[in-house]
């Protein structure tokens, strides 16, 4: 039985590279994704082509026992999850405090914080139990820096990263490796930066920075580092650190 990379967010960007790259070094890939059916068919057919083992859920994360149903699921039926990968996304955009709902900044709570809390509470258990596993957990810049108009993603992201720090507090001894990694810049991604931006001014970003520039992260090479972080052994690993392309500056410089 092959060791399950469970990615909680997987679109086509860093959820959906990580799977594959974990599918390519011989685990089962398991991507669960909110929406848009023919996208994830798409990528789980792309890894089945490669030779890797994969299979794909729709799933609403902040829907109540949504998650749990789902670890039980794939731990009974699929295999034991060796890997988490949390990648669920809170950014709704600028909005002034006047245009931020009490639902609005909830919900952002909920899909970067308390699903995030629900997962560990599932799969933790489990994975201590077997002695060890790791979760990957991807953040923002909104976790360390707090903006105009980021008032629910701010406010979520940093309580995601102290979530994290009290995770590592309470299961690193126990062998369970969490791992908060700071996505800081732009990802070519077409179907998070690219929804955001809009088809024809995402292209234009790609000219301008990405492409040959290398000015945007790409998603495969994040990739490659996120695996990299789930082989380190256990007297060194990484609890905490940022990614960003090299003409970037860095969150505190800005």
């Amino acid at each position: 039985m092959k060791p399950v990379c469970l990615v909680i967010g997987a679109g086509a960007g860093i959820g959906g590279t990580v799977a594959a790259k974990f599918a390519s070094e011989g685990y089962h890939s398991v991507l669960c994704r909110r929406s848009d059916r023919d996208g994830l068919d798409k990528l789980v057919g792309d890894i089945k082509a490669d030779g890797g083992d994969a299979s794909g859920f729709l799933l609403n994360a902040v829907d109540d026992g949504v998650i749990e149903q789902q670890i039980a699921y794939v731990e009974n039926e699929i295999g034991p999850i060796e890997v988490a990968l949390f990648n669920l996304g809170a950014q709704i955009g600028n909005r002034t405090l006047e245009d931020t709902s009490l639902k609005t900044f909830e919900l952002g709570w909920r899909m970067a914080t308390l699903a995030l809390f629900r997962l560990a509470k599932e799969l933790f258990p489990r994975m201590q139990e077997r002695g060890g596993g790791t979760c990957l957990v991807t953040s923002a810049t909104a976790a360390m820096r707090g903006n105009a108009g980021q008032h629910s993603h701010a406010a979520a992201m940093a309580g995601r990263r102290m979530l994290c720090q009290s995770l590592n507090a309470e299961y690193a001894g126990k062998g369970i490796h969490v791992a908060h990694i700071l996505i800081d810049g732009a990802v070519d991604a077409p179907d998070t930066l690219g929804k955001m931006l809009g088809k024809d001014a995402f292209q234009e970003l790609r000219e301008q920075r990405g492409l040959e520039h290398d000015g945007l992260m790409l998603p495969l090479k994040i990739a490659e580092t996120y695996y990299h972080i789930a082989q380190q052994h256990r007297s060194a690993w990484t609890h905490e650190l940022d990614l960003r392309a090299f003409s970037d500056l860095a969150w505190w410089n800005h």
